[in-house]
């Protein structure tokens, strides 16, 4: 295990932001840590990173002890904030080279770290640019950069795609899954993005400081999410046909929507009303059912 916490807990003053919680996280996984802001996630990362003491618990990173062990926990991680650490009035080479000496990683050694980095996230021709002068997506990718600088064995990203335009999302996962398939890579993550969740081999989902929901997300999509019809004809008769049997139903301009309780009901409604199955869509249910059906708020706080 690359991650193993028990019994964590973490207050600030009468508030309880982390109430016992417990997970493992597996060598090469990419996992998913959803909740909405101030559900405590940003606690338990400072916690596993060093900037923040638990109150009780116990915590091991890349095999090493929390209490003990802490400046060997964190040459084996790296993180990237939300909110970019860069010094913008530096360029992107200082920016790299200020950060690997803090590693004790200078003269050829950084030279060589420094080839690496720039064939991986495309950095030639920025290289001597200030951090000013760069666009969104190229301060994610050095950010991503910094952080992996030293090697880290555990990459904790905290919502790093936020504010970034879909293009430059899609490439900043292209890098990270190369460094996943590549170099073994563990990936921690939290997200405001469902989609990127449901691409995870695990997602613990916490609410007020405590775990609501873990599993894969298939397991937890059998679990929590409805599937739906929607239907874009004959929409009177199947609402009057479905509200009968007591099936929550929800009227758009353009289609009417039924909940289901299984997929598999189709195909007996199909045998019943042929004539509603025209002009149909069947609909799984996704990360963004599950994260409401066990918190009741969307992640962002709704």
């Amino acid at each position: 295990m690359i991650i193993e916490i028990e019994s964590l807990e973490k207050s600030f003053k009468e508030v309880k932001a982390v109430d016992n919680i417990s997970f493992k996280v597996k060598e090469g996984e990419l996992f998913s840590f959803l909740g909405v802001n101030g559900a405590g996630k940003s606690t338990t990362i400072n916690i596993i990173s060093g900037i923040l003491n638990k109150d009780s618990g116990k915590i091991a990173v890349c095999g090493y002890d929390i209490d003990s062990q802490a400046d060997k926990i964190k040459r084996n991680i790296g993180i990237v904030f939300q909110n970019s650490v860069l010094d913008k009035k530096l360029t992107v080479l200082d920016n790299l080279k200020y950060r690997a000496a803090l590693y004790g990683i200078t003269g050829s050694a950084f030279k060589s770290v420094l080839e690496e980095t720039v064939e991986m996230f495309d950095l030639k021709e920025i290289l001597k640019r200030p951090l000013h002068k760069l666009s969104g997506g190229q301060k994610r990718r050095i950010d991503i950069a910094r952080a992996l600088i030293h090697k880290p064995r555990l990459l904790i990203l905290d919502e790093p795609t936020t504010g970034l335009d879909p293009k430059t999302r899609i490439n900043v996962w292209n890098i990270v899954e190369k460094l996943r398939k590549e170099n073994g890579l563990t990936v921690f993550l939290t997200t405001h993005y469902m989609e990127e969740a449901s691409d995870s081999d695990y997602v613990v989902i916490i609410d007020s400081g405590k775990i609501v929901a873990e599993g894969t997300p298939h397991n937890l999509k059998n679990e929590f999410a409805s599937d739906f019809i929607k239907f874009y004809n004959h929409r009177e008769g199947a609402q009057q046909y479905f509200s009968t049997r007591g099936y929550p139903i929800k009227n758009e301009r353009d289609f009417t929507e039924i909940e289901l309780n299984g997929t598999e009901e189709v195909a007996k409604f199909f045998k019943e009303k042929p004539e509603f199955f025209d002009d149909f869509e069947v609909l799984k249910g996704n990360m963004d059912n599950v994260f409401l059906k066990v918190t009741g708020k969307d992640l962002y706080g709704g």
